[in-house]
């Protein structure tokens, strides 16, 4: 008996013969068995349906009822990777009757791309066009589909972020991921994140952490887009930290947010940098905020009975599983400006902790400047849980900490500047190169205690038992060291304990 099977294939038309003699190609492919032999039989099948003229040269999708792609026929890694994002079935999350204010966002259409004037769905509403496909963001496809060897037609989509007219023909994450309804990338292009290439991104060293195309080199990024080989810097856009054709992570992030493992985290591949003082150099701490999460930071004094990774305030612990973001990128309700009377749930990606808060209670920029209390910042994100009881509860224990970790930097500053009055400048007893002394190791302590213009809230916020710890002991060891006292009486030996006591209480 002969059985006809047919096998469902997506590869270019061109067909070629596979190692067990079946015929591989965009045709289709049908193969005919028998007892004792193999026919393949060559069927025509269209490589996909011809897309209207009005769709201006986008595919769309090939199967829409398993969303597979035309694009994904080839791209099979970016197809499978995209499938289970939350852009495979944005279409869907709009309901029967979608706005078309909705649709510019949720479908193909020239959104996002470099399109000018209306394509694909905007301009057929064919349903091939739902959802947010390949060609949301690299633009329409036909010209690469039919010429795919021919240089310059791959369309390559843009990591850029500009946002001075997010509501007109941009090209990037900015077009959709901005604006009233959602305030992402306007929010993003007033934070640290846009201004990271200011200046050291023109340093090789330190590209793979302020320079956007570096950055996705270094973590094995290897797909082409605009910007890729431009002497311009990006900053750390969008496509740094979400990746477009996966969704590995929660929110198609890169890498976790809720790992304590500094190699994997996504947020700890860049802010741990100098977290150590270097033998070499009187440079103080820089991106160390990851490391004093989990207590790796700083100089450890000899005989104070402190070890890396034995004091961590609860931020570093499980009952604050999203370690870094969970104040760097708190959450807020804002009101719909699509669907007036209704409101939304949105990630500040202003990046500022406690942030400034408007009159209306929403974020207000990294630099802005405000009283430390709340209402005028939101404590929202410290509450809840595990964490602190209220806002005000919050915002006590940040001043108690903040005061303490001040007052031993002060005292130790004293110290050393009665040891060394040049500090870190060069001559005396802290400088760079061998020998390392017990004075360079406490000025690194210092600096760790206060750096960033926060006057010691972000080493009080990060780990302040840590930093407290550190600086009582290196007022010991420079007092013991040096001769030198502080104008302060004070049994430093029993404020090490005390603090130490309170840190295993707190775990």
């Amino acid at each position: 008996m002969t059985e006809l099977k047919s096998v469902g294939m997506h590869a270019p038309r061109a067909g070629r013969l596979g190692s067990a003699g079946i015929l591989m190609g965009g045709l289709g492919l049908l193969l005919l068995s028998a007892c004792t032999d193999e026919t393949v039989i060559e069927v025509e099948r269209p490589f996909f349906d011809e897309p209207p003229a009005a769709a201006g040269g986008a595919l769309g999708f090939d199967e829409a009822s398993v969303n597979l792609t035309v694009c994904g026929n080839c791209h099979v890694g970016q197809q499978s990777g995209w499938e289970p994002t939350d852009h495979a079935d944005a279409f869907d999350v709009l309901g029967a009757s979608p706005a078309e204010s909705c649709t510019e966002c949720h479908a193909v259409t020239e959104r996002g791309n470099a399109s000018e004037g209306q394509i694909a769905f905007a301009s057929t509403h064919d349903p091939r066009y739902q959802d947010v496909q390949c060609e949301s963001c690299h633009g329409p496809g036909a010209t690469h589909v039919s010429n795919p060897d021919v240089d310059g037609s791959h369309p390559l989509a843009s990591i850029a972020v500009p946002v001075e007219d997010v509501d007109g023909a941009l090209n990037g994450c900015a077009e959709c991921h901005g604006g009233s309804h959602q305030p992402i990338a306007e929010q993003w292009a007033l934070s640290p994140h846009a201004e990271a290439v200011a200046s050291p991104a023109g340093r090789p060293e330190c590209q793979q952490c302020h320079r956007g195309q570096q950055i996705l080199e270094a973590w094995g990024e290897e797909a082409d887009y605009l910007e890729k080989d431009d002497a311009e810097h990006q900053g750390i856009v969008c496509v740094v930290c979400h990746d477009p054709h996966g969704a590995t992570h929660p929110g198609q992030l890169r890498f976790p947010v809720e790992t304590p493992a500094l190699e994997q985290n996504l947020c700890a591949r860049c802010h741990n940098r100098r977290a150590l003082p270097d033998p070499e150099s009187t440079r103080g701490p820089h991106a160390p905020q990851a490391p004093l999460l989990i207590g790796d930071a700083g100089w450890f004094p000899p005989g104070s009975n402190i070890d890396p990774g034995q004091i961590l305030g609860t931020h570093g612990t499980d009952r604050n599983p999203r370690l870094c973001a969970t104040c760097h990128l708190p959450k807020f309700q804002i009101t719909d400006a699509l669907r007036p009377g209704s409101t939304i749930e949105s990630t500040s990606h202003f990046f500022g902790p406690i942030p400034c808060v408007d009159a209306q209670g929403q974020p207000l920029p990294f630099s802005e400047e405000c009283d430390l209390a709340p209402p005028a910042r939101s404590y929202k994100a410290c509450t809840g849980g595990a964490c602190h009881a209220t806002e005000q509860v919050a915002f006590s224990a940040l001043t108690a900490a903040t005061t303490r970790i001040q007052r031993a930097a002060d005292d130790l500053l004293e110290l050393l500047e009665q040891v060394d009055p040049n500090l870190g400048s060069a001559g005396g007893e802290i400088s760079s190169g061998d020998p390392f002394t017990v004075a360079d190791g406490a000025l690194f302590n210092h600096q760790l205690a206060t750096f960033g213009s926060h006057s010691g809230r972000g080493s009080a916020v990060h780990n302040p038992f840590l930093v407290e710890a550190l600086l009582l002991g290196s007022i010991e060891a420079v007092e013991e060291e040096y001769g030198v006292s502080a104008n302060r009486s004070v049994d430093w030996k029993a404020e090490l304990q005390r603090v130490l006591t309170n840190a295993r209480a707190a775990r």
